[in-house]
């Protein structure tokens, strides 16, 4: 039997999933609080699926202000097995221009104050997890995979740095990341996947790059700038993941 996978969806996706037939939509009662929104269960490519907004059905949720335990506490209790993320980042090394779409291997955490573990002695014993490759190999190449057939090119590394937002980085912090080996900056990936990985659910990313880092260029980010790049690349995203569907059901 397929293993049930999740969708967490980053900016770009709080609105739904294009193609992403909902059969019900369901609160799931965590005893971590409420999750970002109810869980939407249903059919994409014909496989079944249950698709999360991280940042609420309206976006409205700051990165820093997201219940990621209720997230993948509620998805483990519905079953799923597999989560893949979609994040929208900014790019640090040259191979991670806008447009890019990665799939991330390794993370280093710049966050603070998150409730980040599930093992924190109150609601459960306190325990210690490897978290040396925080992202499942299997799930990876899957991704990388499905890139493959559909057409679409995946850069097959990333170190991707994740920083409290919801300010951008200055170009100090920028430079600090290059220099400790990030090539990807985003708000959301942690303490999500370590979540993951305490509840043994194999996580894997795909990370659209939709501006370049504080510093790297003339131009100051902007939003209409970064809105243009989720534009112009959630079609590619989509179109991996109904690849990615297509390979594991």
């Amino acid at each position: 039997m397929a293993k049930r996978i999740a969708l967490i969806g980053g900016s770009g996706l709080s609105h739904g999933l294009s193609g992403f037939d909902v059969a019900e939509e369901r609160p799931v009662d965590t005893v971590y609080g409420q999750t970002s929104a109810p869980l939407q269960f249903g059919q994409l490519a014909g496989s079944e699926m249950v698709f999360l907004p991280r940042h609420g059905g309206s976006h409205s949720l700051a990165p820093h202000k997201i219940n990621y335990r209720a997230n993948v506490s509620a998805l483990q209790q519905s079953g799923v097995e597999r989560i893949v993320a979609v994040n929208a980042v900014g790019g640090i090394t040259k191979d991670m221009g806008p447009g890019v779409i990665a799939i991330p291997h390794q993370l280093i955490d710049y966050t603070w104050g998150r409730q980040s573990t599930f093992f924190d002695g109150e609601h459960n014993p306190l325990q210690h997890v490897d978290f040396s490759d925080p992202y499942t190999a299997e799930l990876r190449q899957l991704l990388l995979a499905a890139g493959s057939n559909a057409g679409i090119q995946c850069v097959d590394y990333g170190v991707y740095g994740c920083t409290q937002g919801p300010r951008l980085e200055t170009a100090a912090e920028i430079e600090r990341m290059r220099r400790d080996g990030c090539d990807l900056v985003g708000m959301t990936a942690m303490p999500e996947a370590a979540l993951a990985r305490e509840m043994g659910i194999e996580y894997a990313a795909v990370c659209l790059v939709v501006n370049w880092g504080a510093g790297l260029q003339d131009e100051p980010i902007t939003m209409a700038q970064i809105q243009h790049c989720l534009d112009q690349g959630l079609g590619q995203v989509g179109q991996l993941l109904h690849s990615f569907l297509s390979l594991v059901d």
